[in-house]
């Protein structure tokens, strides 16, 4: 890729009367790194040098810079390529660096007679961490090694701060989630799984504007907190004089979309839900939601089903040339090729519980077979809650391969169509894979009247929110659809292998540092 700027050489002024080095430097200064390096910007702007350049005429990154070498051509191809100095050797009149770009290491060699004396005396004075350019063209080590053979570079960032450990990664975990920056530097491990959420977030979109979905954007602050059940942020808009919500889901807004006559609409966006933190959970999250008219949960099914195994074949890209990827907390292959089942909430929790009567039991009952069970019931639950209190923590964990749950207890969303031959249900499924929910989907409940007595059926604490212009657009008329919600970070935990939420959030939420 080239970027039209013009790449500045260096010169004499990179000579530095009196520039020393570390060693040179009194006792109390040589152990702070940070005090040496801010030692060093001064003598470079005291001879007349500022090291923060405003560009660098890049024609490389680092890895299309080791694909144009051309076997047996040496120092014909030329390039320049620009990124941090991680690795140093120095071999008297020449050293060899290697920098970090966006898509990894590249080797420089850096000699005396080819850069002129007064550049390398500078070069040698670089530190771990700075940024430099580099043009010159390539060449192959005695190694083995596609090198740049550099005819001139510039310094266009000086680090004042060194990198973590002395380049041996991070593994203070605070630090990790504070300071990204610095872990994408130094773990290769992070920086390889954050990009390739980059790449998962792509493809969805990709995929869904190839089969004719629109992307749009909904708004963030919402007078009413609606389309699913959970706390939210509050914030006060000062010229209107009135509380809006951080959103909790796009999905009535889409909804509204379906009602105005766009029949495949998608958003990728940021959703706020003011509860707890844990391994799964943020507060800020990401979450695609996606609606097709005239369609409804099973046609759901085959549009997640396409995009998943989409995902691992074209993203993930499984060296055996399966569609198969490994679990890490159960050490199984989940296997997107194989059978993806389906199965009936009521006949998983029947299962479970060893009770074919279940559903049929009183509260009593069902309260002392989930302590039996080991399960912890808070007195103010309902029913379905204690029910599903057992699916949460005794049936999902165990569902590693791909699984459709379906017919979920009408009391879980207000938003989904009755099942016509069991009025306790909705059609609905809850995508289970790797033992976690990756993507409910519904049959739109698209009758006015029947969505305004479930919302008021539901409404409560932490339950749905009556959305009451949203009623109103039902009236208009909204076509039967399907529509379905894939939480995005959850999907980069599934196929990266991650441990924790926060390892495929770029900067997730903590609190304020000290």
């Amino acid at each position: 890729m080239r970027r039209n700027f013009r790449l500045l050489p260096v010169g004499p002024r990179f000579t530095v009367p009196g520039y020393v080095s570390m060693s040179d430097l009194p006792p109390d200064i040589s152990h702070d790194q940070h005090a040496v390096r801010r030692q060093k910007l001064a003598e470079m702007r005291a001879a007349g040098s500022d090291p923060f350049r405003a560009n660098v005429a890049t024609t490389h990154f680092s890895g299309d810079a080791l694909k144009a070498y051309v076997e047996g051509q040496e120092n014909t191809v030329p390039v320049t390529v620009a990124g941090r100095l991680v690795v140093i050797r120095d071999m008297g009149k020449s050293q060899f660096v290697k920098i970090l770009d966006q898509q990894g290491q590249i080797q420089l060699y850096v000699k005396k007679d080819v850069v002129g004396e007064a550049a390398y005396v500078a070069f040698k004075k670089l530190d771990l961490g700075d940024i430099v350019g580099a043009t010159g063209t390539l060449f192959k080590t005695k190694t083995g090694e596609v090198t740049v053979r550099v005819d001139r570079y510039v310094l266009v960032a000086k680090a004042l701060r060194p990198l973590p450990e002395k380049w041996h990664g991070l593994s203070d975990a605070e630090t990790v989630y504070r300071q990204r920056y610095l872990d994408v530097i130094v773990n290769p491990e992070s920086r390889a799984r954050l990009m390739l959420r980059s790449k998962i977030v792509s493809h969805v979109r990709r995929f869904l504007e190839d089969r004719q979905f629109l992307e749009v954007e909904t708004p963030v602050l919402e007078a009413t907190a609606g389309g699913a059940a959970a706390r939210p942020f509050v914030t006060h808009h000062n010229a209107l004089d009135v509380d809006f919500f951080l959103r909790i889901a796009t999905e009535l807004r889409l909804k509204r979309m379906l009602v105005g006559g766009f029949d495949r609409v998608f958003e990728i966006g940021r959703i706020f839900r003011n509860e707890g933190v844990s391994r799964r959970h943020n507060p800020e999250f990401t979450m695609l939601e996606v609606y097709q008219a005239y369609s409804d949960y099973r046609g759901m099914m085959g549009l997640i089903r396409d995009l998943m195994t989409s995902l691992v074949r074209e993203v993930i890209k499984p060296a055996d040339g399966s569609l198969k990827i490994k679990h890490a907390a159960s050490g199984q292959d989940i296997d997107f090729g194989g059978e993806w089942r389906e199965v009936k909430y009521k006949d998983l929790i029947r299962e479970a519980t060893g009770d074919a009567e279940w559903f049929a039991r009183s509260e009593a009952e069902k309260i002392a077979k989930a302590e039996a069970m080991g399960l912890g019931v808070n007195p103010a639950w309902e029913e379905f809650e204690i029910t599903n209190e057992i699916f949460s923590k005794r049936i999902e964990p165990t569902l590693i391969q791909p699984t459709f749950v379906t017919h979920l207890p009408k009391e879980l969303c207000p938003l989904a169509k009755i099942t016509p031959d069991d009025p306790t249900t909705i059609d609905v499924f809850e995508l289970t894979i790797g033992g976690m929910e990756v993507a409910p989907a519904y049959s739109e409940q698209n009758d006015p009247d029947v969505q305004r007595q479930m919302f008021e059926a539901q409404a409560g604490e932490e339950k749905q929110n009556i959305d009451h212009d949203f009623l109103l657009a039902l009236e208009h008329g909204m076509p039967p659809a399907g529509g379905m919600g894939v939480g995005i970070d959850r999907l980069c935990i599934l196929l990266t292998g991650a441990e924790s939420i926060r390892d495929v959030i770029l900067f997730p939420q903590l609190r304020p540092g000290s």
